[in-house]
């Protein structure tokens, strides 16, 4: 596509079969009896493109000179619409750290349309931080930089790592200033403003569904799984009630492999409301995220959740039964209240939660997994061990591939002690060696060479990851104009399992400055 999009290159489903709001002004306000509000766009002083994911644009039938083309820089930074768009925001609810907070809605993120992608799937564009919505309440409708750049980059990155995401295709900064007081302190400061463009199949969220069932709309609720079911879920067939117990069933099972993956790559998203959930069991709505570094179940990248820490890491796989268990009881109304259908995802869940965790983690052990042989055991000593102290997770995972191809260790090797953050007690190192020594033992008893082991788990457990210090340090050198370490780490990111040596230093635990640094310790959801 060597030219702006024309208009037959877009969809608009959403707007075309689902009930709209008739008033188009940007004004915040209850929207009741309707699915979405137009809204265009609020322009912005000076969109400049900073950086754009080649892969994703070449899925998108987007060539480079497309993407830099002026008008298309207009597009992204909000300043201009291509013919066949039809710029509208979603109307949804949700329960924010676990209260019911009624309507939410897109308050900062306006959908373009769904682009016609070349092998004919659709995939909707959608700008976050382009101005005010119906939903927006008090707040401005814009986005700043840093935690702009921080969705830009962990988008694509846990892409990569192969973990069900949406997408970013592009950052622009907007030339225009953005208050914000991160901490929530007293303290606002301007700040750079900037716009991401978000990519999926879907932006369909649980509370979607939890508005209409909430406000007793059982008309709507039945239109829009109606459609959800259409166009995103057709293998599920069916017919009457059975297909909505169905997709029940399939969004608890993706929900389930979505969090299994995101323990095991040591990813916590920090604000797992349930409007931030997806229908499509995609990783949604970067705000507040973390990367572990050491293995710590405990730690929540989210200030406003330091006391209650509800959304730490180890939390993850609950809140996800508990997201979707609200989900269930938004659904109720359609299958007319009968609460098996409800107990029986809860239970899918469970089952699916606990057998692709313990895929993974197997997988990143070198394991075939084998109850019989004692592996659960084994498993969970690791991560008691791993919890005594603090322990990089990424390095400790990374490093077995190297001890698995040489003879039974004696002692803790240098890889493994270089995972520590501080110094570790000397029974602790002995705990670790004879775990070690049991894994050993149990991964080389399998047939397979030990090569090949090591070779499966390079595969499965990645050098590189977004760090938090690493993201921060690329957002300090953007404020002050130099984008390229955002486009150094867009790049590294893309092969998260090589080696890369000359990135080497981009694959080191995190340093002594960042342990306390706000942007790397904590973050706030003010963005």
């Amino acid at each position: 596509m060597n030219a702006a999009p024309s208009a037959h290159t877009f969809r608009r489903r959403f707007l075309d079969e689902l009930p709209g709001d008739a008033d188009a002004s940007r004004l915040a306000r209850p929207v009741v009896g309707a699915l979405w509000s137009r809204v265009m766009p609020t322009a912005v002083a000076n969109p400049s493109l900073v950086a754009w994911s080649r892969p994703l644009a070449a899925e998108l039938g987007l060539d480079a000179a497309t993407m830099t083309a002026a008008d298309t820089v207009r597009m992204l930074g909000g300043n201009a619409v291509f013919p066949g768009m039809d710029p509208y925001a979603a109307n949804y609810g949700g329960h924010q750290f676990g209260n019911w907070a009624g309507q939410l809605g897109d308050g900062r993120a306006i959908v373009l349309g769904e682009l016609v992608r070349p092998d004919g799937a659709l995939a909707e564009l959608q700008l976050k931080g382009a101005g005010p919505t119906a939903y927006s309440r008090r707040g401005d409708g814009r986005a700043v930089l840093r935690s702009s750049i921080r969705e830009f980059l962990c988008s694509e990155a846990m892409h990569w790592l192969g973990v069900p995401t949406t997408r970013a295709l592009s950052l622009v900064a907007t030339g225009d200033a953005v208050v914000r007081d991160m901490f929530y302190d007293g303290n606002a400061q301007q700040e750079p403003g900037a716009i991401v463009c978000r990519v999926a199949p879907s932006f369909l969220r649980f509370g979607n569904f939890e508005l209409p069932s909430a406000r007793g709309d059982l008309a709507l609720l039945t239109t829009l799984t109606d459609f959800t079911l259409r166009h995103f879920f057709p293998q599920l067939g069916g017919t009457g009630l059975d297909r909505y117990a169905a997709l029940l069933r399939e969004v608890a099972d993706r929900t389930a492999r979505l969090i299994a993956h995101w323990q095991a790559v040591g990813f916590v998203h920090g604000v797992m409301n349930t409007d931030n959930m997806s229908m499509l069991g995609l990783t949604i709505d970067y705000g507040p995220y973390g990367w572990i570094d050491n293995f710590d179940l405990g730690w929540t990248p989210n200030t406003t959740d330091n006391h209650q820490k509800r959304y730490a890491f180890g939390n993850q796989p609950g809140v996800g039964l508990w997201n979707v268990a609200q989900l269930g009881e938004a659904l109720r109304p359609l299958w007319q209240g009968s609460e098996e259908v409800v107990e029986e995802a809860l239970t899918l869940y469970q089952s699916t939660y606990g057998e692709e965790a313990t895929r993974r983690f197997s997988a990143k052990l070198g394991l075939r997994f084998d109850a019989s042989r004692g592996d659960s055991d084994l498993l969970q000593q690791m991560f008691t061990w791993l919890q005594g102290e603090e322990t990089d997770m990424t390095i400790f995972f990374r490093s077995l591939s190297h001890v698995v191809v040489r003879d039974e260790p004696t002692e803790l090797p240098a890889e493994l002690q270089h995972a520590f953050y501080g110094t570790v007690p000397p029974e602790h190192l002995a705990s670790g060696l004879q775990w070690l020594q049991r894994w050993w033992r149990r991964v080389r008893s399998d047939s397979t060479a030990p090569t090949a082991i090591a070779a499966a788990m390079d595969r499965a457990n990645a050098k590189f990851v977004l760090r938090n210090w690493l993201a921060q340090d690329a957002i300090d050198a953007a404020h002050v104009g130099d984008f390229t370490k955002v486009q150094r780490l867009l790049t590294v990111m893309e092969r998260p399992f090589d080696d890369q040596p000359e990135h080497a230093e981009l694959a080191q635990k995190r340093p002594d400055w960042a342990r306390n640094k706000p942007g790397c310790s904590a973050l706030s959801c003010s963005s």
